[in-house]
Parts: structure tokens; sequence; C-alpha cells
């Protein structure tokens, strides 16, 4: 069931519509290679697969923020613990996303997927102005991605059962919190995939 904020004000959070040309997905932190999808967070990742797939059917960009940490250096690491350790296979996208030549994928050392690294770069050479995120953490890298996003002038779309949280606060929560400060757009797997066919 998607989460509706109490206040939809904005007349980008109210139109039904996008311009699919200037239109990525943005694949935050669904990782784990071979391996598999963290116990809990199936479902999420199974969403995010179907967006990925119906975007590349539909000629979109899929690009992949992927956390990269360097043992003993990532601040991260001290609170979080080891995670996404650059070379790993837990630092790759899921196998059943069957990462293609045309995607992209960027490793990021922090929270946000824009700081320091070359999404931005990416994004606008791509003619990119709308991003339909998914992944998690929810309340952690989804969210401060999603300030990135918003303070470099994105639009963004976040389809709320493709996105978990199991770190920090509730799904609720970030979903309101990302609404209201970042003006995202937040609706379900199924409307993003009716809106890609």
């Amino acid at each position: 069931m998607a989460y509706i904020p109490v206040a939809q004000n904005t007349p980008w959070q109210q139109t039904d519509e996008f311009d699919m040309l200037k239109t990525a997905v943005l694949v935050i932190d669904v990782l784990g290679g071979e391996g598999g999808a963290t116990p809990g967070l199936e479902d999420m990742a199974s969403n995010s697969v179907k967006i990925v797939k119906a975007a590349r059917a539909k000629g979109l960009p899929v690009v992949f923020s992927c956390d990269a940490h360097i043992p003993g250096l990532d601040k991260e690491l001290e609170l979080w613990g080891e995670h996404g350790i650059v070379g790993s296979d837990a630092a790759q996208p899921l196998a059943d996303f069957d990462v293609q030549e045309s995607d992209f994928v960027i490793s990021k050392r922090r929270y946000d997927g824009f700081y320091q690294t070359d999404l931005d770069l990416t994004l606008r050479e791509l003619g990119v102005d709308t991003l339909i995120a998914v992944g998690c953490d929810t309340n952690i890298c989804v969210l401060q991605t999603l300030a990135g996003a918003y303070f470099r002038g994105y639009k963004t779309i976040v389809p709320s059962d493709a996105t978990a949280t199991f770190l920090v606060g509730t799904q609720e929560g970030g979903l309101e919190y990302f609404t209201r400060c970042y003006d995202s757009r937040v609706t379900t797997t199924e409307s993003v995939l009716e809106k890609l066919q």
C-alpha cells in the first residue's frame, strides 16, 4: 500500500506525468552480488529489479549508486560496521539486476550518492532531470541522495515498495520526510510499471 502524505500541495506531486526522455532510474545500494538480497529486503529488491528491467525495455538510463567503502578509512564503517567494502561481492549490484553495458555503476563512500562522485555529471550528460529512485536504507542513503538530488534541481519519484528501511527510523517517517522536504513524489511499483509500459 502506498504511503500518502498529509499534504500533497506542490504541482509536481499532484501531476501524474513526467518526461520519459529526461528520466533515469537510480538504484541506491541494492547490493549483494551473487549473495542475494539482505534478509527482510527481498520484496524491495524484487520490485527494484522489475522497475530496472521495465526501464531498460523503455530505453531509460539505469544508474546504480553503490557503497564502495575503504576499510580503516571511511567514517561510515565506524557507525555501521564493515559493509559494502570496495571490490567485494557485497558491494556489487544484486545479480538479479543483470547489469548491462548500457548501465552506469557509480561508487560512493558516503550516504549521499552525489557527494564526491560523478553522479551529477553523468545525469546531466544524459539529459536527465527526473529520477525514479529505489533502494535502501530509506532513512539513510535514499534520504541523503534525494537531498542531493533536490539541491541540484532534480525531480524525484519514489516507489514506496521499492525502498526499505532496516537500520534506523520507520518507512513511513522517511517517506513523509522527503515528500515534504525534497518534494519527492511517492508512488508504487505498480504505478511506475504502468507508466513504463
